[in-house]
């Protein structure tokens, strides 16, 4: 909250959404936080390397007309495929700017690919192939005439284990999330395109994340993420933090609002936290539809409204005339969005927005191939590292030329083209007859074909002279007692626009259930968009191979049938925890509720803190059935030789007047610690490992992720995986000083292959 005030002053300044209505709070003790409003809104000043973008963007706004500036504030519905537009200057040769989804591959178009989806990279642990992945999505895009990326997505994070969104972002743990947001944005602006990031900030939930009208007629406002000061850095922040970093030329505000104040409105989060402290120099925009005020949203620092405004346009210029809004401020509004065309060169790399993305693709048009033989690797590549083995019972996996193998389950096949048909129970939702590649909403993707699981399984079987049994749409098929093996594939869909009810569904355990009673040899694929839980029957004693294969891709069959042959060894760990129930979730289970005297203004207190996924389970002594960063091999590793050495920079609080750059105090990434450990290949075949890193700092979780590295091994032989570590990572925010501070006291240091299996502990102080 950032404004004090009485609780009749915030439900009054809600009601009143108006173009005048500022951030309001209260001081009840029902909210968190104390922190004043930030005015006026911080001009971009081309720190870092953006200096000469912003001296040609301010010779450019210089000779903009008032009516043009307004213009450019303001995204316009396409009159193409683009998800929204800015409007062409012509006569300064400015051609305007397409802004499309999705930030897994362009969306609502052909000629590109379909890449594997955020979770999915999480799972891969491959900053490399992050880079590698953001890259080719950049090529693809620029290829089709988009200015902006919508993407990647860093919220939500997680905190709610059934959100509709959490396949989109890559993790449930900041740190993990923001590593591999560094790289996707770098990856994407290595090739001219803006890397949007979103959605800042607290957007944790799809129940409730817009308004909407109430059986009694009255308007029932966003949810508010509730959310102290200490906690909003810790966990929330910080990806977004390494997106600025990285260089992020735009940040989407997202619908939901924060401590009461609409995100996009909310002069805290914008000018106070992303514009001052993190020293963006980019623009920011909103969610499409999600602007509430009007001169309060500009003055608290959003620059550009999406898709269309009425709150703005020629407000602006009244604004400006009656002295309630700086002439400046519109300047800066526009010289924040045109420095990003500048700095990504896209007069050179975009000279034509929208010229591949076609309103309707199936009707004539001009013919964009953005897709590239080029990419087909790291396409493949993706694709493989996100499937996490989480049981291999008496080496079951992998296969070795079946004589007889028994296929079931309805994602096995399907052409992912028909309408959305699910199968709604009792506990989730399931895709019915189709392979899940991707999960719904704004951040579907387009695929170029897909190869489906039984696809690849028969193009297998023609090579290993192997017989195929397959029933896909029967609950409870007949099995030949002569399989060698019964593979059941099911899947867990998600999508923007609603949460899941649950992270089971009766009709896939009942289908794997039936299976495994009569199959003595049953392996289990699972493409999930999110969490699933499998503790119905992961104790079944024919259940002796498991597979999360989430989101992939158009390229699904090819890479898991060569991780269930052993042409390639599994590699994946889990980004997330998985429990045994869904209690074992507690309040983080599902997505908070309109309730009582706040029945119109829902609230969701983010009570728990930083103790959020496999912090949670720690802090509250819960066994998991699979824990965050785990995942196995077709071979076995060893860790050795733990090493923990301090460098010689000043652990004092580092220079508060220091010069901030994209992504803050520079101090903040200054390396004060190095770890190192040796991981040797103890098995018998070429395989890759995450060795990951968590430190217990004090007056923090009793661990929490702040390095990892995946390195290649041969067998017998061994690598050394080393950790940097910041100013940042050892710091806990203060709320006092604020200010990231060391703490007195010994730092534990934990070392191994999951967050529950860390062999190598030592220790370090300051």
């Amino acid at each position: 909250m950032w404004v004090t005030g009485s609780k009749s002053a915030l439900l009054l300044g809600l009601a009143c959404s108006s173009a005048v209505a500022q951030d309001v709070i209260t001081t009840d003790s029902y909210f968190y936080g104390d922190s004043p409003p930030v005015y006026p809104s911080p001009s971009g000043n081309g720190a870092g390397d953006w200096s000469s973008a912003y001296q040609k963007a301010e010779d450019f706004v210089s000779q903009l007309t008032q009516e043009e500036k307004v213009s450019l504030t303001t995204g316009v519905t396409a009159n193409n495929g683009c998800s929204g537009h800015i409007q062409a200057i012509s006569r300064l040769d400015f051609p305007g700017m397409c802004l499309a989804d999705a930030g897994n591959g362009v969306r609502g178009t052909d000629y590109v690919n379909s890449w594997a989806s955020g979770v999915h990279v999480g799972a891969s642990w491959n900053r490399d192939l992050a880079l590698q992945r953001g890259k080719y999505l950049g090529t693809e895009f620029r290829a089709k005439g988009v200015n902006a990326m919508l993407g990647p997505v860093v919220g939500p994070t997680g905190r709610v284990a059934t959100s509709g969104r959490n396949w989109e972002g890559f993790s449930s743990d900041p740190y993990l999330t923001g590593a591999l947001a560094f790289q996707t944005v770098q990856g994407v602006q290595s090739e001219g395109v803006v890397a949007c990031t979103k959605h800042y900030i607290g957007n944790e939930q799809e129940t409730n994340r817009n308004p909407k009208a109430n059986d009694q007629g009255q308007t029932v406002e966003s949810v508010s993420s509730n959310i102290d000061d200490k906690t909003l850095h810790e966990q929330y922040l910080w990806p977004f933090q390494d997106a600025v970093l990285a260089g992020s030329a735009s940040i989407m505000c997202a619908y939901n609002r924060v401590n009461n104040s609409y995100s996009c409105q909310n002069s805290k989060l914008l000018n106070g936290l992303l514009k001052t402290e993190l020293g963006f120099q980019g623009y920011v925009v909103t969610d499409w539809g999600a602007q509430h005020g009007g001169i309060a949203a500009a003055n608290a620092g959003l620059d550009v409204v999406m898709p269309d405004s009425s709150l703005w346009g020629s407000n602006l210029t009244d604004a400006i005339a009656n002295g309630t809004m700086e002439a400046s401020r519109l300047d800066d509004m526009i010289t924040r969005l045109m420095a990003s065309w500048y700095y990504l060169d896209q007069a050179s790399t975009i000279p034509s927005p929208g010229v591949g993305m076609p309103v309707d693709s199936r009707a004539p048009h001009q013919t964009v191939v953005a897709r590239n033989s080029s990419e087909n690797l790291i396409l493949l590549q993706a694709a493989i590292e996100g499937h996490v083995l989480v049981k291999n019972e008496n080496n079951t996996l992998p296969l070795k030329a079946p004589k007889l193998l028994s296929i079931f389950g309805y994602d096995a096949n399907g052409d992912g083209q028909s309408s959305e048909q699910l199968i709604f129970d009792a506990s989730t939702v399931a895709y019915l007859n189709e392979t899940l590649y991707v999960g719904g909403g704004s951040g579907a993707n387009s695929p170029a074909y897909l190869d489906t699981p039984f696809a690849a399984m028969q193009r297998q079987a023609y090579k290993d002279g192997t017989s195929l049994l397959w029933d896909f749409s029967s609950q409870n098929p007949t099995i030949n007692a002569n399989s060698d093996a019964c593979l059941v594939f099911v899947n867990a869909y998600a999508s923007e626009g609603w949460d899941r009810p649950g992270l089971s569904d009766d009709y896939s355990d009942t289908l794997i259930t039936n299976v495994a009673n009569t199959c003595k040899n049953t392996i289990v694929v699972i493409h999930n968009a999110g969490i699933r839980l499998v503790g119905n029957w992961i104790d079944n004693d024919n259940i002796k191979a498991v597979i999360f294969a989430h989101l992939p891709g158009q390229d699904v069959g090819g890479p898991l049938v060569d991780i269930l042959y052993g042409k390639v060894n599994p590699s994946g760990k889990l980004p997330y925890t998985v429990a045994k129930n869904e209690s074992d979730y507690g309040s983080l289970l599902s997505p908070s509720q309109p309730e009582g005297q706040f029945a119109i203004f829902p609230q969701s207190d983010f009570t728990e803190g930083v103790y959020v996924d496999y912090k949670y389970f720690d802090n509250n002594t819960i066994t998991p059935q699979y824990p965050f960063g785990y995942g196995l091999s077709y071979t076995t590793f060893n860790y050795s030789d733990l090493s923990v050495s301090t460098s010689n920079e000043s652990y004092s609080a580092y220079p508060a007047n220091a010069t901030i750059v994209p992504g803050g105090n520079p101090h903040l990434f200054d390396n004060l610690a190095t770890v190192s450990v040796t991981v040797q290949n103890t098995g018998s075949v070429y395989g890759q490992e995450v060795a990951q890193l968590y430190l217990g700092i004090p007056n923090g979780p009793v661990r929490q992720l702040r390095g990892f590295e995946k390195v290649s091994i041969d067998p017998s032989q061994t690598k050394t995986a080393q950790f940097n570590l910041t100013r940042r990572d050892l710091s806990v925010w203060d709320t006092t000083a604020q200010q990231w501070l060391l703490q007195e006291g010994t730092y534990n240091v934990y070392v191994g292959s999951s967050s529950r299996d860390l062999p190598l502990t030592s220790t370090l102080s300051f």
